[in-house]
C-alpha cells in the first residue's frame, strides 16, 4: 500500500482487528499485484482524456475494482464506500489529503476497459499459472460443475424487459431466471482453472469438453454429466477417463445393506462424492464470502467476466495460508 499522509485517519488508536481488516491483510499479501498491473497498464491512459488532468493511478483503481468484488458492491455503493469506511481507502492507497475518492463513473470506465480488452480473463491466466508455477494446480485430474446464477426477472428498466440473454430454466420444482456458470477445477485441490458463462437452459453436460485443459487423466462431474463420453464435442484423441455420478434414480434403488455389488457400488459412488466435493467450494466462497448470488449487469459477456475475475480471487482466497504462497 501507499504511505498514508499525515491527513489520513490512521493514527487512531485500534483496539481490535476486525474481520474485514484481517480479510484484506490476507488479500492484499497473497494478490500478485504487480503482475496484474503489467497486464492492464499498456491500455491504461497514462496522461487522462484529450490532454487534461492525470487519471486516478491504476494501482488504485485495480484495488477499488477487486473491493467491489469482495464486498458484492456497486459503482454508486463503490464510492459511498469509500468515503464512509476510511479501511478501504487505506487499502486503495488512497490518500484523502492528497487524492480525490474516484466517483462512480470513473469506477464504471474502469470496468469498461477491463471488458474492453479482455483483461479479466487474462488476469485470471496469469494467477492460474502463478498457481501451476507454485505446485498447487496440478494437471492429472479436473472436476466440472455449473451453477445458477439468479438474474432480475422485473420489467421495470430503460428497456422495460428482461436480459434477453439470461434464460429460465426448471430445477427441481422451480423455475429460475438467469445464467449458468460452468467452472472445471483441480482434482486435487479445487481450484479452478476453466470458466464458461452461458444462459442458465444450457445443459451442463454440453460445456463438459471446453473445460478439460486436455492434459487430464481423470475427469469427474456430478449425474448431470451422464453420457459425456459420448457427446459429439468431445476430443476422440484425449485418453481421459471419466468418473460420473449414478443418477440418483438408480442410487436410491441400491440395497447397500445387503451384501453383494450394491454394496460395492454404493462404496463407490461415496468415494467419487467425496472427490466431487471439492468442485463445490469455490462456489461456495463467491456465493457466500464474495456475496455474487445475482448477476449485476445485462449481458453474458459483462457477467462471465467478472465470473474471471471472482473465480480468480477465489483460487487466491483458497491458497492464502498454503506453505507455498506465503514462504
Amino acid at each position: 500500500m501507499q504511505q498514508m499522509s499525515l491527513s489520513a485517519p490512521v493514527f487512531v488508536k485500534k483496539e481490535k482487528v476486525t474481520r474485514q481488516q484481517q480479510f484484506l491483510a490476507e488479500m492484499d499479501a497473497i494478490v500478485p499485484w504487480l503482475q496484474l498491473q503489467a497486464l492492464v497498464a499498456p491500455h491504461y491512459d497514462k496522461t487522462g482524456i484529450h490532454g487534461g488532468r492525470p487519471p486516478v493511478p491504476l494501482s488504485v483503481m485495480l484495488r477499488i475494482h477487486f473491493l467491489q468484488q469482495w464486498f458484492n458492491y456497486s459503482d454508486p455503493t463503490m464510492e459511498e464506500k469509500l468515503y464512509e469506511i476510511p479501511g478501504l481507502c487505506e487499502f486503495a492507497g488512497i490518500d484523502r489529503g492528497m487524492m480525490n475518492i474516484p466517483d462512480e463513473t470513473t469506477i464504471l470506465n474502469f470496468r469498461h476497459l477491463l471488458e474492453a480488452h479482455g483483461l479479466a480473463q487474462a488476469m485470471f491466466k496469469t494467477v492460474s499459472a502463478l498457481l501451476t508455477d507454485k505446485g498447487l494446480l496440478l494437471q492429472q485430474g479436473t472436476l466440472v460443475d455449473a451453477t445458477l446464477i439468479a438474474a432480475p426477472s422485473s420489467t421495470k428498466n430503460k428497456e422495460r424487459s428482461r436480459d434477453p440473454q439470461m434464460h429460465q430454466v426448471k430445477k427441481g420444482h422451480q423455475w429460475h431466471f438467469g445464467m449458468r456458470a460452468h467452472i472445471g477445477a483441480d482434482m486435487e485441490s479445487g481450484l479452478v482453472h476453466s470458466v464458461i458463462g452461458t444462459a442458465a437452459h444450457v445443459h451442463d453436460v454440453t460445456q463438459a469438453h471446453a473445460l478439460l485443459h486436455g492434459e487430464e487423466e481423470l475427469a469427474g462431474g456430478d449425474a448431470g454429466y451422464q453420457g459425456v463420453e459420448k457427446r459429439p464435442e468431445a476430443n476422440p484423441d484425449a485418453k481421459v477417463e471419466w468418473l460420473v455420478a449414478m443418477r440418483p434414480g438408480k442410487r436410491r434403488s441400491l440395497r447397500p445393506d445387503e451384501r453383494g455389488d450394491d454394496a460395492l457400488l454404493e462404496e463407490w459412488e461415496q468415494i467419487k462424492s467425496s472427490v466431487r466435493a471439492k468442485v463445490e467450494h469455490p462456489f461456495r466462497v463467491i456465493k457466500r464470502q464474495f456475496g455474487h448470488v445475482k448477476v449485476r449487469y445485462r449481458g453474458l459477456a459483462k457477467n462471465t467476466a467478472q465470473l474471471y475475475t471472482l473465480f480468480m480471487l477465489s483460487n487466491l482466497w483458497m491458497v492464502r495460508h498454503k506453505p507455498a504462497m506465503t514462504g
